[in-house]
C-alpha cells in the first residue's frame, strides 16, 4: 500500500468516527429517555442528624497536688490504682518539717513557762498591794507583763498548728475515692510548692459514667435540646455504636474565624468502662425524624440541565432571569437574604413529551441522601431526572481524541 492510500484510509477512518460521534449525540440529544439518568420516587422514613467530634472524659477528674515543697521519698500507688478517700498516696522528705515542729513545741513550752511566772508575779503583787508594800503601778505592771505572757504563748501554739499542718502536708493523700488516671512524679524528684500547686496524680472519681465535651455550629445548635439522644463511634470499637444523651448546652459561645461554636456536654455511662479518657467520640444526634414520606434523592435537588447552564453563562449582567429560582449561583443579586428565603424549596426536573420541565417543590428535612417532599405536584412513582447517561457518545469522543497517525 502506497503512503498515499494510506493517509487516504486513515482520514475516511476519522470522517466516520466524527460521523458516528455525530449521529449519537444526535440520537441522544433527540431522545432524553436514553439521555437522561431517571430514578422513581418513593416513600419511606428519613432522620436528620447533626454530627461533630469530641472527646471522652471521666465526670470528675480530681488533680492531686502538694501545698509544700520536698523531694519524694516513697511512692505508694501507681497507674489504675483504685483508691480510697484518704489513702495515702505518696510521701516527701519530712526532715525540714519535722524539725520545725519540734522548734515549735520548745517555742510554746518557753512560752508556757513564761505565762506561768508571770501569773505567779502577778498574785504576789497583788497580795503586797492590798498591804500597801507596792504601788499601784508596780501592780498595773505585772498584770500587763502576764497579758503579754498569755499572747505570746498563743502565738507559740499558732505557729505549732502551721508546722504541723506543714507536717502533714507532706503526706499527700487522696481527696476521692477513684481510679489513678496520671502520675507525673518519681521517688527522689523535687517538687516545689513556691508559686504554684504541681499537680502530682489525676484521679478519676468514676468510670463507669463519662462525659463527651463537643462542640456544634451555631446553625445546629437551635436544634439540639439536653436529653436529646445521642449515638457515636469510637475508633476502638469501629464496629460498635454506643448510646448517651444531651447534659448541657453551654451558654459560652466561641468564635474563631467568624465561625460560631457551642460547646455541648454529653452524658455516656460505661458500665463495662471499655470508654476509656481521651477516646475521640464521633457524635451524632437526631434532631428530626418521618415516617412514610415522599422522599425524592438530592442528586435530583442539585441536577441542572447543562442547556440551562449555558443559557446562564450566556446571559449578560443585570439581566432579568425570571425562569430561575432565587438564590441559584450565578443569578445577580442573589444573596444571602434569598438563599434563606429559598431554603424550603427545591426544584427537580420531569421527561415530559421528549423535553425537561422544572418542577417546584417543598422540601423538609434531609439525610443528605434523600430529602422530604413536604408540597408540590409529585406523587409517589413519578421519575426524576438525577444525572446525565452518555456512554456512547462519550466513548466515540474518547476514541477519536486518541487517534493519532503513525509515522511511516
Amino acid at each position: 500500500m502506497t503512503r498515499t492510500k494510506l493517509v487516504a484510509a486513515s482520514l475516511a477512518a476519522l470522517c466516520a468516527l466524527g460521523l458516528g460521534y455525530y449521529v449519537v449525540q444526535k440520537q441522544a440529544a433527540a431522545d432524553p429517555e436514553k439521555r437522561y439518568k431517571t430514578q422513581a420516587l418513593a416513600k419511606g422514613n428519613v432522620i436528620q442528624t447533626v454530627s461533630a467530634n469530641g472527646t471522652l472524659n471521666p465526670v470528675t477528674l480530681v488533680s492531686v497536688g502538694t501545698q509544700v515543697s520536698g523531694t519524694v521519698k516513697k511512692l505508694h500507688v501507681d497507674f489504675n490504682d483504685q483508691v480510697k478517700q484518704g489513702q495515702v498516696l505518696a510521701e516527701l522528705d519530712d526532715a525540714i518539717y519535722s524539725a520545725q515542729v519540734r522548734q515549735s513545741d520548745a517555742g510554746m513550752a518557753s512560752a508556757q513557762a513564761s505565762v506561768q511566772l508571770a501569773r505567779a508575779n502577778e498574785a504576789r503583787l497583788k497580795s503586797l498591794f492590798q498591804q500597801e508594800y507596792v504601788s499601784r503601778q508596780e501592780l498595773d505592771q505585772a498584770l500587763q507583763a502576764r497579758e503579754a505572757a498569755e499572747a505570746q504563748l498563743k502565738l507559740a501554739r499558732a505557729q505549732n498548728d502551721r508546722d504541723r499542718a506543714n507536717l502533714g502536708y507532706s503526706v499527700i493523700r487522696s481527696p476521692v475515692s477513684g481510679v489513678v488516671v496520671d502520675r507525673q512524679i518519681d521517688v527522689g524528684q523535687t517538687v516545689a510548692a513556691s508559686f504554684q500547686t504541681p499537680t502530682l496524680f489525676k484521679i478519676a472519681q468514676d468510670l463507669t459514667q463519662m462525659q463527651i465535651y463537643t462542640t456544634f455550629a451555631e446553625a445546629d445548635i437551635g436544634a439540639i435540646r439536653v436529653d436529646q439522644p445521642v449515638r457515636f463511634n469510637v475508633d476502638a470499637f469501629p464496629n460498635r455504636s454506643f448510646g448517651g444523651k444531651v447534659k448541657q448546652i453551654r451558654l459560652n459561645p466561641t468564635t474563631q474565624q467568624n465561625v460560631v461554636t457551642y460547646n455541648v456536654v454529653v452524658a455516656v455511662e460505661n458500665p463495662e468502662q471499655i470508654l476509656l479518657p481521651g477516646m475521640t467520640a464521633y457524635v451524632n444526634i437526631v434532631v428530626a425524624q418521618r415516617k412514610e414520606v415522599l422522599l425524592v434523592p438530592n442528586t435530583a435537588l442539585r441536577f441542572k440541565p447543562a442547556e440551562a447552564a449555558k443559557t446562564a453563562a450566556d446571559k449578560p449582567a443585570g439581566g432579568n432571569d425570571t425562569a430561575r429560582p432565587a438564590g441559584m449561583a450565578g443569578q445577580p443579586g442573589a444573596g444571602g437574604r434569598e438563599r434563606r428565603r429559598e431554603a424550603g424549596s427545591g426544584t427537580v426536573h420531569l421527561i415530559e413529551g421528549g423535553t425537561l420541565r422544572p418542577v417546584k417543590i417543598g422540601i423538609g428535612i434531609t439525610d443528605s441522601r434523600f430529602t422530604e417532599v413536604v408540597s408540590g405536584e409529585l406523587a409517589e412513582g413519578a421519575k426524576v431526572v438525577v444525572g446525565e447517561n452518555l456512554p456512547a457518545a462519550d466513548n466515540a469522543a474518547a476514541s477519536s481524541s486518541s487517534f493519532r497517525l503513525r509515522p511511516f
